[in-house]
């Protein structure tokens, strides 16, 4: 064989080998996989106020959230300061509280993205219908408080560092009463929820301040009823914070966000405008109003 000849041979050979590699390079990659869906465990963790929980909101708005995005919400129900601890450990991938100083906090701090306002009610002050402190049928809180105080009414706080536990602690101060000095064994601090206290102010015939959507559903009522409501100091809003996946990378932030825009848009808010128990609407929305 010449050698011209075997070169030609070679170049074949060489030619041959090289189409055959990239067919079979070209066969052995697979397909683009499909994206999984957003977050890929298909639910998310909200740690939230009690008063969300015990009012039955989430009962009536997270079944239309799954309907709508497949995503299941599995609430941890606390007081407002405990929930932003959950969130700050990186135990929940949404927060959703009635404390706007501390979430705003909680945002600063770099522990959640940003706050958004969703919807509000206000407190009342419950107490027993033979109102031993005559406040019942003010309007004046912090008139009120000072009442209870004086004549050592039974008071119940909740005493668990939540929203409602803040805005109580808030309002004793506005009213000029120094809880330092002057609680005694008329004030009983129980550290727990909503229910609880509500259920205590009974048994002890005493005054607690109350969110209005717990109130409206609590139905173990007995002899309580509205002391005092109206004063534009019982305001009481609602905020909702993605977790901050920097600080937390496990978060579910894709899923979280979903809820987060879900709850803050047309939907979700006419689903929380929609919420009522005996014709009462609990909670009203606010996403789109500046500053809330």
């Amino acid at each position: 064989m010449t050698l011209t000849r075997r070169l030609i041979l070679i170049a074949g050979f060489a030619a041959a080998f090289a189409a055959s590699a990239i067919a079979q390079t070209t066969t052995a990659t697979p397909p683009a996989a499909s994206l999984p869906a957003a977050g890929g465990t298909g639910f998310i963790t909200v740690s939230s106020t009690t008063s969300t929980q015990d009012s039955g909101l989430f009962g009536h708005i997270l079944p239309l959230f799954k309907a709508k995005t497949g995503i299941e919400v599995r609430v941890v129900s606390q007081g407002t300061g405990q929930a932003l601890d959950t969130g700050r450990r990186g135990d929940a991938d949404v927060v959703f509280v009635h404390a706007k100083a501390q979430e705003d906090k909680f945002v600063a701090d770099g522990f959640g993205l940003e706050r958004k306002p969703v919807m509000y009610n206000d407190f009342v002050l419950v107490g027993p219908k033979s109102d031993p402190a005559g406040v019942a049928g003010t309007k004046d809180i912090a008139a009120a408080l000072v009442k209870i105080q004086e004549k050592g009414a039974a008071f119940v706080s909740r005493g668990d560092k939540s929203g409602t536990h803040a805005a109580e602690l808030n309002l004793w101060k506005l009213a000029g009463v120094d809880l330092d000095a002057k609680k005694g064994a008329w004030y009983r601090e129980i550290g727990q929820g909503m229910g609880a206290a509500l259920n205590s102010a009974g048994a002890m015939n005493g005054y607690v301040l109350a969110d209005r959507g717990t109130w409206i559903s609590f139905k173990n009522r007995g002899e309580l009823a509205i002391a005092v409501e109206g004063d534009r100091r019982l305001f009481n809003q609602y905020g909702v914070i993605a977790v901050n996946p920097a600080r937390h990378p496990h978060v579910k932030i894709d899923d979280g966000q979903a809820f987060v825009t879900w709850l803050t848009g047309p939907e979700g808010q006419k689903a929380i405008a929609d919420y009522k128990i005996d014709g009462q609407q609990l909670f009203f929305p606010n996403a789109t109003q500046a500053g809330a």
